[in-house]
């Protein structure tokens, strides 16, 4: 029977139908089925390219062909378990390649053989082409030679594209066991946020279920009446989804432990440490958040530049003298000129703002009677003057921005 089923080790929608029944398809259906699909001789059927939950493209093809939905098969793995699979088919790929590669620099040398042997034999190369019976028949033996000889360079090329996916193979497999403490306390909040998210969606399906079982007729964008199958379709869906995310947060948290665990938090970072990010080298610290710090990049040829880490990018405490340091350097009682355009008489004309008021975060301007305006300040890379330039985008339009230097000298803010 043609029918598509979901396999839950794999998380991919298969689509099982004869070789008959494919090609009494239209061409837009087959070529619909190529786009999504990728035909696997080892399950004998069409397999999704994409994987759960991306699958709506890929049943949307199969419900438009006419298969039946056949349900699921297999057992889910852990993510865990998935890393594994994926470690051993790299591995086994970066095999196949190896093997590839040493058959095309064989095949090289064999080629390149003939030509390499008479290497010193000044004659060889340099006699004429003779139009006798045997001199037609070396030039002949002459010219293949030649001819394999280059195809030897192919061969070279060949390996050396064969040593490239190799390396990409294993470089595969060794990301499936990461070591940066960064990309990993990445992956454990991005899984927690897929968490939140997809219970607050089973908490609003929920809902639903219980206004359409107390007679409620709930229509969906598209005119369709919202049945309850279809919920409860969503809520198992929602519920293999986190699933998923629990077992990949676990699977970090492992990652996480056997490199140490995050030594650093608000409490042992403060405002004026200098540290080493793992990125980014000897940085200060500018601000700390329950989540992030704030940072500016002290040495190498990106001083001067800012921005935000987690706490586990930290690789260490250079020092811990703390020094007073401004959020940035405007302050009140400053006053600042930009240019204005006066639509009335189509020019610029000077206007003067005054700081009125700071905060670590914004600073306040106004000028004269009209109302006052906040920004929030930003820094930007200076090469004029080997530091950094604080900026206020005070008015959008050209000549209402405010600049201010600030010179970075041995990890020292001068303004």
């Amino acid at each position: 029977m043609s029918s598509y089923i979901m396999n839950m080790e794999t998380q991919k929608l298969e689509l099982h139908f004869d070789k008959s029944d494919y090609m009494g398809l239209s061409d837009d259906l087959k070529k619909e089925i190529k786009s999504n699909f990728l035909f696997s001789q080892k399950a004998n059927a069409w397999v999704s390219r994409a994987k759960f939950p991306n699958l709506w493209r890929a049943e949307e093809v199969a419900k438009k062909i006419g298969l039946e939905n056949a349900g699921k098969v297999g057992q889910i793995l852990s993510f865990a378990e998935q890393m594994e699979q994926k470690a051993e088919r790299a591995e086994a790929r970066a095999e196949r390649y190896d093997y590839k590669s040493e058959k095309a620099q064989e095949k090289g040398n064999v080629l390149q053989k003939p030509i390499n042997d008479m290497h010193g034999d000044i004659a060889f190369f340099t006699q004429p082409n003779i139009n006798t019976s045997a001199g037609r028949a070396f030039t002949k033996q002459r010219e293949k030679m030649f001819s394999a000889w280059e195809r030897g360079f192919e061969e070279f090329k060949k390996s050396e594209y064969y040593a490239e996916r190799a390396a990409i193979a294993r470089q595969t497999a060794e990301d499936t066991k990461p070591t940066d403490k960064g990309f990993i306390d990445r992956r454990i909040k991005d899984a927690e946020k897929t968490i939140r998210a997809q219970r607050k969606n089973i908490e609003v399906y929920q809902k639903y279920i219980e206004r359409i079982k107390s007679g409620e007729e709930i229509k969906r964008y598209n005119g369709d009446i919202l049945t309850l199958e279809l919920v409860q379709e969503w809520i198992e869906k929602t519920e293999m989804i986190i699933e998923n995310a629990i077992s990949k947060s676990i699977y970090y948290h492992e990652c996480l432990e056997k490199v140490g665990g995050i030594a650093f938090s608000k409490d042992n970072i403060k405002v004026g440490y200098i540290i080493e990010l793992n990125k980014w080298g000897k940085c200060r610290v500018t601000g700390v958040g329950k989540v992030n710090i704030s940072y500016c990049i002290i040495e190498g040829g990106a001083a001067g530049y800012g921005g935000k880490a987690t706490y586990a990018e930290i690789e260490n405490i250079i020092s811990e003298e703390v020094q007073d340091m401004p959020a940035h350097p405007f302050k009140v009682g400053d006053t600042y000129t930009i240019d204005v355009w006066n639509s009335e008489k189509h020019i610029r004309e000077p206007k003067e703002y005054t700081v009125i008021k700071t905060t670590p975060e914004r600073v306040t301007l106004k000028h004269g009677e009209e109302k006052a305006i906040s920004r929030k300040p930003r820094r930007v890379k200076d090469n004029s003057i080997n530091g950094v330039c604080w900026v206020i985008d005070l008015i959008n339009d050209f000549g209402g921005t405010i600049f201010k230097q600030e010179l970075i000298i041995g990890g020292i803010r001068n303004v």
